[in-house]
C-alpha cells in the first residue's frame, strides 16, 4: 500500500513538472507574439509616417501575407493597423522606462515572478 502511495506522489510531481513547463511555454509564446506584433507595428508605423506607404500599401501587405501564409490570421488590414497603433502607444520612451523600472523592482523581490517582458525591455533603448 505504501508503495502505491509513493508512486502516486511521484506521479503527482511529474504532473506538476509537466504543468509548469506548459505554463512556461505559453508565457514564452505569448511574449514572442507581443514582440512580433510590436515589431510589425513598428515597420508599418515607420513606413506610413515616412510617407513610403499609404493605406493601399497596407492592404497590399495584408493581401501578400494572406497569399503567402493563408493559415495565418490577424494580419489583415485592420490587424496591421492595430499592430501599428500598439507600437505607437507602447513605444513611448516614458512608458517603457516606467515598465522597465517596475520590472527591475520586481526582480529585486525574491518572491516575485518576472515575465519575459523584462528581458525584452532590457534590449530596448530607454535613454
Amino acid at each position: 500500500m505504501k508503495e502505491i502511495n509513493n508512486a502516486n506522489i511521484d506521479f503527482e510531481r511529474i504532473l506538476v513538472l509537466i504543468q509548469e513547463a506548459r505554463s512556461r511555454i505559453y508565457t514564452k509564446a505569448n511574449a514572442e507574439l507581443v514582440l512580433l506584433y510590436f515589431n510589425v507595428g513598428k515597420v508599418v508605423s515607420q513606413k506610413v509616417d515616412a510617407g513610403n506607404w499609404g493605406e493601399n500599401t497596407v492592404q497590399e501587405l495584408a493581401n501578400f501575407i494572406a497569399a503567402k501564409q493563408p493559415e495565418l490570421s490577424g494580419f489583415n488590414r485592420r490587424g496591421l493597423y492595430r499592430m501599428k497603433q500598439f507600437y505607437e502607444t507602447y513605444s513611448n520612451p516614458e512608458f517603457v522606462l516606467i515598465v522597465f523600472t517596475q520590472l527591475q523592482m520586481a526582480e529585486n523581490d525574491q518572491n516575485a515572478k518576472v515575465s519575459e517582458l523584462g528581458i525584452l525591455l532590457q534590449n530596448y533603448n530607454v535613454s
